[in-house]
C-alpha cells in the first residue's frame, strides 16, 4: 500500500473509473492517474451508469464525487452505500469540494477499501495516487483537514484513554498511513508502532474478529461522535 508509480513492467496497471460532473476535474484527475500508470477504463459525468460499468468491468477504485447532477448532494455516498450493500468491494474514493465531517463519517461507516479526499488533493499528485492505491488495496483514508478538524476534541470516553503517541498513531492511521508509513512520519521502529496499534485497538475496545476491518472501525471512532 504506497503512493509510488506502478511500473507497467512489475504488474498490471491498477484499473479505475472516474465519476465527477465537471469536465475539467475529471480531465486533471485523468492526467495524474494515467502520469502515474493507471488504466482509466472510463470518465463518467454522473452517477448515472456507475452500477453497469462496475459490473462490466474489473475495476480495481473508483474515484467519485459526492455531489453529482440531478440534486447535488449526496449522490455519490448513495452510489458507495448501494454498492457495499449489493456486495462490492471495489475501492472507492470520495471526493469533496469541502470537509464535511458528517460525509466523511458516512463514508468511512461503509467498510474497507473508502476514502474521503479534498479536491484539493488533486493538486498533490502524491497524496492523491497514494489515496487511489490505498482503496484499491482494502484500506481506508481520510482527508488531513477533516481528521484535523476532529482530532482535537475526543470523541468518545475510550479515545481519551489513549496516550498523546497513540493518538498521533491513530491519526495518521485515519489519513491512509501503513505501518510503515506511520513508522517513517513519527521515527519509530516498525515493531514500536505495532504495540502502539495493538494497544490502540485494545483500549477501544476493537477484536481481532473476522470480517471486520480493524483500522476502519478504529478511525469511525476517531471521527465519531
Amino acid at each position: 500500500m504506497t503512493g509510488e508509480s506502478v511500473s507497467a513492467g512489475d504488474r498490471a496497471p491498477l484499473r479505475v473509473a472516474i465519476a465527477d460532473d465537471s469536465l475539467l476535474l475529471r480531465s486533471g484527475i485523468e492526467t495524474v492517474l494515467l502520469a502515474h500508470g493507471f488504466d482509466v477504463v472510463a470518465s463518467l459525468d454522473s452517477a448515472d451508469g456507475v452500477h453497469e460499468l462496475i459490473e462490466d468491468e474489473r475495476l480495481d477504485a473508483l474515484v467519485l464525487d459526492i455531489r453529482m447532477p440531478p440534486t447535488h448532494s449526496d449522490e455519490g455516498l448513495l452510489v458507495l452505500e448501494a454498492l457495499r450493500a449489493s456486495g462490492s468491494d471495489v475501492g472507492v474514493l470520495m471526493l469533496s469540494m469541502y470537509a464535511t465531517p458528517s460525509y466523511a463519517i458516512r463514508a468511512m461507516s461503509a467498510g474497507g477499501g473508502t476514502g474521503y479526499l479534498l479536491k484539493d488533493r488533486i493538486a498533490d499528485p502524491e497524496s492523491f495516487v497514494h489515496a487511489v492505491h490505498t482503496v484499491a488495496s482494502g484500506g481506508s483514508v481520510v482527508d488531513p483537514e477533516v481528521v484535523a478538524l476532529l482530532v482535537g476534541t475526543p470523541s468518545s470516553n475510550a479515545l481519551t484513554a489513549l496516550t498523546p503517541r497513540e493518538r498521533e498513531v491513530l491519526t495518521l492511521m485515519a489519513q491512509g498511513k501503513s505501518n510503515g508509513g506511520i513508522a517513517q512520519a513519527l521515527f519509530l521502529s516498525l515493531k514500536t508502532v505495532e504495540t502502539h496499534i495493538g494497544s490502540i485497538m485494545a483500549k477501544l475496545g476493537i477484536d481481532d474478529s473476522p470480517g471486520e476491518h480493524r483500522r476502519v472501525l478504529a478511525v469511525l471512532r476517531l471521527l465519531g461522535p
